[in-house]
């Protein structure tokens, strides 16, 4: 089934090298498509008035500010970021996407804006302290995410349970106790153990990345603009504080420069 996915995937991706510029195509138009995953905060949500918040919506915001064009969010996760750029529904993914080099054979990255680790949730109590405790217990997990390859290629004794979205549905699982532990971003793994009590977090941080925005191939000018955007909004300070406003005061913004 993902050998189909993926042959499906560069197809459309053959096809997306005759689109038109992009960039132009979004300043004409005078509003940029950004796909965001509003399932995870602190990198991206919804307030109590259903209103996207986090910091992937901080940076997509500032972006569509640089254009001068407004910014239209669509909600998207897993597999569905890769696809609906290739298929010209998204201009851009602003929307924790590691860059890995089986995404990058099908879509553009621009230089890192983030970066970020694995971690682990597990039911409180439960004794699992490293990665060989996992051994016959079940893990949910986001389908195309990270965390899927990762256990896929670093953990295979695992009994994995996909969903389409880790939030809500892979929270729900550990919620209701029919999987043993879960598999998300580093943030949004501490943002949940935060706030669910009977989860805690298993200790260690797993296959580090960078974070960057996805784009279409063949859109040299798009990822030429968006690079220049992501040095300013690193020179300007506004990476400090964006990552002061969503993890607290003490926290220290990784160091993008390695």
């Amino acid at each position: 089934m993902k050998s189909i996915i993926l042959s499906i995937i560069f197809l459309l991706a053959s096809i997306n090298v005759a689109s038109a510029d992009i960039l132009s195509d979004v300043k004409e138009r005078g509003y940029i498509k950004a796909g965001i995953s509003l399932g995870g905060m602190p990198m991206g949500g919804r307030d109590a008035r259903n209103e996207p918040i986090g910091y992937d919506v901080d940076v997509a915001n500032r972006l569509a500010d640089a254009l001068g064009v407004d910014l239209r969010i669509i909600d998207v996760y897993g597999d569905a970021r890769v696809s609906m750029l290739v298929s010209n529904q998204l201009d851009i993914v602003i929307g924790n996407m590691t860059i890995t080099e089986p995404r990058a054979k099908i879509v553009d990255f621009s230089n890192a804006y983030y970066r970020t680790g694995l971690k682990i949730a597990v039911q409180r109590g439960s004794n699992i302290k490293n990665l060989e405790d996992l051994k016959g217990k079940k893990i949910a997990v986001g389908r195309g995410t990270s965390g899927a390859v990762f256990l896929q290629e670093e953990v295979p004794w695992v009994e994995v349970v996909y969903t389409d979205n880790f939030a809500p549905n892979g929270i729900l699982l550990l919620r209701q106790r029919r999987v043993d532990a879960g598999i998300e971003d580093a943030s949004n793994i501490d943002a949940l153990v935060q706030n669910v009590r009977s989860l805690e977090t298993m200790p260690g941080e797993f296959l580090s990345g960078d974070i960057g925005m996805g784009m279409a191939k063949g859109e040299p000018a798009l990822k030429s603009w968006v690079n220049e955007f992501i040095a300013d909004y690193i020179s300007s300070g506004d990476f400090d504080r964006n990552i002061k406003k969503w993890w607290g005061d003490d926290a220290l913004a990784p160091d993008l420069s390695e």
